[in-house]
């Protein structure tokens, strides 16, 4: 089977791409595209479904760069491949061809950047820690420290959990408005003393508050469409014993 990448007008012409599960070399609950090495399934069926990607985004293995995602608003700018262990961050940035800067969420956002013509671009993870915590204004900030113009950048949130699915406790709505009454504009009353949060329809606000010139949702969600996508909240439903990791990634 061959892959499936969804990609977005807004980073056209930059090779770019959110890869769904499909056309992969995994089996079982990881069956299709896991990129997922800190995942249990096998490692060397891992290599090869990184390999495809490495092929589809048109560089060398080693050139499909990926951080150690710690749900932080760290950044990391590269302008090579990591020979020892990728740092722990949840953001990467580079002016350089031929590096494809890669996220692997399970239903976080992933977030690609791109201001084309000062030729910059980023890859974000995003949560809902990393999100509230800034990992977006920060990926922006580190993109305009290599030449990028926040107004210039367009940004595109992929496949990520959607609001009906995205069931949470009192706690968690807290958190969110204790840190902006605003916020409470992204969760809807759900059942007995359960939210219903919005994940994609904040990224957009931070993304928009930060200046950024453009910013959409691809409008999938994760956790709805198991064939094309994994999902950690689905697999803690279906009470499965793992669950794959999708890959996002851009590159100039």
């Amino acid at each position: 089977m061959t892959l499936e990448i969804i990609t977005a007008d807004l980073l056209a012409p930059l090779r770019h791409g959110f890869f769904t599960r499909r056309g992969g070399a995994s089996s079982g609950v990881f069956e299709g595209l896991n990129c997922g090495v800190g995942s249990t399934d096998q490692s060397d069926i891992v290599r090869i479904n990184l390999a495809r990607v490495a092929e589809a985004m048109d560089v060398a293995e080693e050139g499909l760069v990926r951080v150690h995602q710690v749900h932080s608003a760290d950044v990391v700018p590269v302008d090579q491949p990591f020979h020892d262990a990728p740092p722990r961050a949840d953001a990467v940035v580079t002016a350089q061809p031929g590096l494809a800067l890669s996220i692997l969420p399970a239903e976080c956002q992933p977030v690609l950047f791109a201001d084309a013509s000062a030729g910059v671009i980023g890859a974000a993870h995003a949560g809902w820690r990393g999100a509230l915590d800034g990992v977006l204004e920060a990926a922006l900030d580190a993109m305009e420290a290599l030449g990028a113009r926040r107004g210039d950048t367009v940004a595109v949130i992929g496949p990520s959990i959607s609001q009906r699915a995205y069931e949470v406790g009192p706690e968690f709505f807290e958190t969110f408005y204790d840190a902006d009454p605003d916020n409470a504009r992204f969760f809807a009353q759900g059942a007995d003393d359960r939210m219903q949060f919005d994940l994609p329809a904040y990224g957009l606000a931070r993304l928009r508050s930060a200046g950024v010139g453009v910013a959409e949702w691809t409008r999938h969600c994760t956790y709805s469409d198991a064939d094309r996508f994994y999902s950690f909240r689905r697999r803690v439903h279906q009470k499965e014993a793992d669950y794959g990791r999708l890959i996002s990634s851009i590159r100039l």
